[in-house]
């Protein structure tokens, strides 16, 4: 292309865009904003390029029609699918971004076509489906996203009117690609975190069925040696002692197959709960809720299979003396709380040491309870607090606030084996439940805890029991 020209008939592989963007190139003509409306759009795409955060791309939206038209501009979006798709208020030119998102007023409806109403033009924001989407056929309802309202409309002129709606467009265009940004960003940080659950709730763990499979195999070895005794005593007293070991061997290789069986039930639990189709195509953990009794469907279960190893390192468990007399059902998941608690005592088997009481006298203690909390998430909103507690050096202060972050772990957990991801895990869990966490020091160690809301006031919860 000597002398910088450019050939007048564009390649096999360049001529579709060509003609496109000569489609274009009329189409602006045809346009014909004006400089004040080109400088805006202009400043609309630089600006949305350099400040990254949605709240700021909705700043953004309304406040260059205003410098540069001098007209108000409100943004309505519509919510997500958890808020039931609600048509609702997130910014506009006079107080700014509402983070709060409230509902539109009654008479701002989505629409196919812009309209005025009440002194304001309204214009629809849809964007273009997506081949790649494979939406064929796809209804307009499903490609709307909100609505542009400028005023007042007596400021606008016909040309005014046909900007705003390629301005519409235009919005929709960046707001969908940023929106989807973000849905991969968080779906690809739920995808690793998610990864680290499975390996710290279900494979690490896992590692204790070799435990209980180098049981089975030691008294299958003894049985054998047992049958050897047996054919080669021929009968008298000997037998008598080979019965009672075989009854022995026969009682500890059924504690062995029942615990296996626990572990493969706790395993499916966890392993349902972490693996659903709905954590990956919302990008974050999706409740799957039910009413249940906590203590006898999550607890104790939990509890079951970690007795033996708090026996082994000296563990006294101590258990409440209150909930058995008074259940209190909750709506949660199950199988993600489980995990909540299959964390929580794991930690205590691990961190749990021994103290001295005012006494003089040694305790190795881990214990457990839950605790009413009236109006704890505002009025009329009561809680109630779930607790491990063990005994040990206390966490330090400042740590208490930071214990939760992942891969966060106290400075007293010394050389013991842990990765600092069960607590953010347990966060993660409990706040999707509508809680909180925390920790906090006693006299004799520390206490983990969770609060969640109780769906009905206590005094309900106490008649309901009783009757």
């Amino acid at each position: 292309m000597p002398n910088g020209q450019i050939e007048s008939t564009p390649t096999p592989d360049l001529n579709r865009l060509y003609q496109r963007i000569l489609e274009k190139k009329q189409d602006y003509q045809s346009y014909d904003f004006t400089r004040k409306q080109n400088d805006l759009l202009k400043t609309f795409f630089d600006l949305s390029q350099e400040f990254l955060s949605l709240p700021d791309f909705y700043r953004i939206s309304v406040v260059a029609p205003k410098v540069f038209l001098g007209v108000d501009v409100r943004l309505y979006l519509l919510g997500e699918e958890d808020s039931g798709h609600e048509l609702m208020m997130v910014c506009d030119s006079v107080e700014g971004y509402d983070s709060l998102h409230p509902p539109a007023p009654s008479h701002v409806r989505l629409t196919d076509e812009p309209h005025s109403l009440n002194g304001s033009w309204f214009v629809p924001i849809t964007r273009k489906a997506q081949s790649s989407e494979g939406l064929v056929g796809e209804s307009l309802e499903i490609r709307k996203m909100g609505v542009l309202e400028i005023f007042p409309s007596e400021a606008l002129l016909a040309s005014d009117l046909f900007f705003f709606n390629k301005y519409a467009n235009r919005i929709a265009y960046k707001l969908h690609n940023r929106r989807l940004v973000q849905q991969n960003i968080r779906h690809l940080k739920f995808i690793n975190s998610l990864v680290v659950d499975i390996e710290h709730n279900v494979i690490i763990p896992n590692m204790y069925f070799l435990h209980l499979f180098n049981g089975m195999r030691k008294n299958i070895k003894a049985l054998d040696e047992i049958l050897g005794e047996l054919t080669a005593s021929g009968g008298g007293t000997e037998c008598e002692t080979t019965r009672e070991r075989l009854a022995d061997l026969h009682r500890q290789m059924a504690d062995n197959h029942r615990h296996l069986l626990d572990h493969h039930a706790t395993t499916s639990l966890f392993l349902e709960s972490l693996l659903r189709r709905e954590h990956f195509k919302q990008g974050h953990l999706v409740l799957k809720a039910r009413p249940c009794q906590v203590e006898d469907e999550i607890i104790l279960p939990q509890l079951e299979n970690y007795l033996n190893r708090m026996s082994r390192n000296g563990i006294t468990v101590e258990f409440p003396g209150d909930m058995d007399e008074e259940t209190v059902p909750l709506s949660v998941d199950i199988g993600l709380l489980s995990q909540v608690y299959a964390n929580l005592f794991s930690n205590a088997v691990k961190y749990t040491e021994v103290i001295l009481t005012r006494e003089g006298r040694p305790r190795k203690v881990m214990a457990f309870g839950r605790t009413f909390m009236g109006n704890f998430f505002g009025p009329g909103r009561d809680g109630i607090k779930f607790n491990v507690f063990t005994t040990g050096p206390h966490i330090a202060s400042e740590e208490l606030g930071l214990i939760f972050q992942d891969g966060r772990r106290g400075s007293n957990c010394g050389d013991k084996s842990g990765s600092g991801h069960g607590l953010s895990f347990i966060k993660q869990v409990i706040e999707i439940h509508g809680g909180v966490v925390g920790c906090e020091t006693t006299e004799e160690g520390n206490n983990f805890y969770f609060i969640l809301p109780l769906p009905h006031p206590w005094e309900d919860l106490e008649k309901r029991n009783l009757s």
